[in-house]
C-alpha cells in the first residue's frame, strides 16, 4: 500500500507541476477551488495537494507498522494492539488522497495549444531518432555513420535549434533516401516511437 501510494504521490506531483507549466488547465467549477488568500488571480490545484499531504500521512504512518509490528519483546510485548488501532488511519488517509486525487482529474483538461507551442520550440528532441537511424544505417553498411551521439551532441548541447538547422544536418549526413525523407518529415509533435503500442499493451498485450 506504502509503495502503490507512493507511485501515486509522483502522479500528483507531476500533475500540479503540469499545470504551473500550462500544459493542464483548471475547470475551476470542478475543481471547486478558490483563489489564493492575498493573489484572487491565482488558483491552486488543491486536489492535487491534499492528495499529495494524505499520501504523505498514510506512508509514514504504513512505514512506523511495518517497523514496529514485526518486533516483539519475549512474546509478552502488547504494544501491537496499540500500533494496529492505526492500520485504519493510515489506509483512510490514503482513500482520501485517492478520492482527492480523482476529482483533481476530472478537473483538468489538457491544453493542446501549449503543448504545440512548446514542442515547436525545442527540435533538439528528435535527436534520438536521427541517432538510431543513424546507427540502424551503420549497421546495413552504410558510411560516414560513426559517433552518432557525440555529432548530435555538437549540434545541440548548450543552444537551441530550429526546424531547418536540423533539417540541414540531416540532409548532410548521406543517409539512405527513404531515411532521410521520414527523417525530414518528423517533427517534435509528432514523434512519439511506439508510445502508443506501448501505452495499449495492458489491452492488447503481445502473444509469447
Amino acid at each position: 500500500m506504502a509503495r502503490f501510494n507512493r507511485i501515486a504521490h509522483n502522479f500528483a506531483t507531476d500533475a500540479w507541476t503540469y499545470i504551473s507549466l500550462g500544459y493542464f488547465h483548471q475547470n475551476l467549477a470542478a475543481q471547486g477551488s478558490t483563489g489564493s488568500s492575498t493573489m484572487p488571480h491565482k488558483v491552486n490545484p488543491i486536489r492535487f495537494e491534499n492528495a499529495e499531504a494524505n499520501f504523505e500521512v498514510s506512508c509514514a504512518l504504513l512505514d512506523s507498522l511495518a517497523a514496529t509490528l514485526v518486533t516483539s519483546r519475549m512474546q509478552r510485548d502488547l504494544t501491537d494492539s496499540t500500533t494496529q488501532r492505526n492500520i485504519g488511519v493510515a489506509l483512510g488517509h490514503s482513500l482520501l488522497a485517492l478520492t482527492n486525487l480523482a476529482r483533481g482529474i476530472d478537473g483538468i483538461d489538457v491544453d493542446r495549444e501549449v503543448l504545440l507551442r512548446d514542442l515547436d520550440a525545442n527540435w533538439e528532441v528528435l535527436g534520438e531518432a536521427i541517432q538510431q537511424a543513424m546507427r540502424v544505417a551503420a549497421l546495413s553498411g552504410v558510411e560516414g555513420m560513426d559517433n552518432p551521439y557525440e555529432r548530435l551532441k555538437e549540434l545541440t548541447r548548450g543552444h537551441r535549434i530550429d526546424a531547418a538547422q536540423l533539417r540541414q544536418f540531416v540532409s548532410s549526413l548521406g543517409l539512405p533516401s527513404e531515411v532521410e525523407e521520414r527523417l525530414v518529415a518528423l517533427s517534435p509533435a509528432d514523434y512519439i516511437g511506439y508510445a502508443r503500442e506501448q501505452a495499449s499493451w495492458h489491452s492488447t498485450p503481445p502473444t509469447a
